[in-house]
């Protein structure tokens, strides 16, 4: 119920903004025929005018400029917390509904990106702002059509800066900015007076059939930008990961230095219960203060619930509630 709140509430920005999709006249900083210049890891692109046919490819992109009322004529089918197969997210579908939008063309990535159907999409830009493309990729793409790649970091961009970059190759810069407070606003509304405020937390994976490592998702990752953003800290054990793993977003511990995350007020794990009693019960791991005493969020792996984690403008209020009811209960069990 809550998250059908939420979305009735976001998604009329995007039902508002469909007039300015492809056929619309474009936004403030990008009249008919001025260029666009975009500054990005591999170099700079420039866009002519208005891009009428918008291809997206790898995570979050598609859903980036369907908040902007930008249908895609083709994206990357999604795969990781896709429920029903059909390689659309939930939020995602929902938007395409909102704007009574048929599903584009979907490039299928299980192989690296399809070059050949991103070509068939007939795209004016192709966006990656958020992607891991490599200079290789990027090349190709840009034979296709002007492509804007990620700024500095592979899989490194946060989502504020994904959606103004967007915004800008699109020439919607007021309304990526409208956006950005529609959503930081439900953010503040539903974490006033949580439980987890200002507790020091770990994004970690955690393979339930070998305990012998702890991976932690280090400050580059938007995930762990995300609970910054809900109102968590970053523990300084993983500012120190980070430091060590520069230009990474994960590194890996091993069990024998369980004692690195001691600091750690909450974790958050993709798994369930099982994973949770198997490290309780593991003689390096159990030993863990946050660990010991149960404090970790769990967010079942393969779900769109852990998809969503990793924000986009139409994943974050879909799972906004989700997430503070499990952080929560989570922190009420924090040593």
């Amino acid at each position: 119920m809550q998250r059908a709140l939420r979305l009735s509430l976001a998604l009329p920005i995007v039902a508002a903004l469909a007039a300015c999709s492809s056929t619309a006249a474009p936004g403030d900083g990008a009249a008919s025929g001025d260029t666009i210049t975009i500054e990005h890891a591999f170099g700079t692109t420039e866009i002519v005018g208005t891009p009428e046919r918008v291809a997206t490819v790898n995570w979050a992109n598609q859903d980036i400029a369907l908040a902007l009322g930008v249908v895609p004529v083709g994206m990357a089918a999604q795969t990781y917390g896709d429920d029903d197969g059909d390689g659309v997210l939930p939020w995602t579908a929902e938007a395409l509904d909102e704007l009574g939008a048929e599903t584009p063309a979907l490039f299928d990535e299980t192989d690296g990106i399809d070059f050949e159907a991103v070509a068939e999409s007939d795209p004016d830009v192709i966006l990656a702002s958020y992607s891991g493309l490599t200079e290789e990729d990027y090349a190709t793409l840009s034979e296709i059509a002007p492509t804007v790649a990620f700024p500095e970091y592979a899989w490194g961009t946060p989502w504020r800066e994904s959606l103004a970059i967007t915004g800008q190759a699109l020439g919607l810069e007021d309304e990526a900015a409208a956006v950005q407070a529609d959503i930081e606003a439900q953010i503040a509304a539903a974490t006033e007076g949580s439980a987890f405020a200002g507790l020091s937390t770990a994004m970690v994976f955690v393979d339930p059939t070998d305990l012998s490592t702890i991976s932690a998702y280090t400050p580059l990752d938007t995930r762990v930008q995300y609970l910054e953003d809900l109102g968590l800290t970053t523990a300084g054990s993983v500012t120190s990961l980070g430091e060590a793993n520069e230009g990474q977003f994960f590194g890996a511990v091993s069990a024998e230095r369980a004692d690195t995350f001691d600091d750690v007020d909450l974790f958050v794990a993709y798994g369930d219960q099982s994973l949770l009693e198997a490290m309780q019960a593991d003689p390096l791991l159990g030993t863990i203060p946050a660990i010991r005493s149960g404090a970790v969020a769990l967010l079942t792996d393969g779900t769109p619930v852990a998809a969503a984690l990793t924000p986009t403008p139409l994943s974050i209020p879909w799972a906004l509630d989700d997430y503070v009811t499990t952080f929560d209960a989570a922190a009420q069990q924090v040593p």
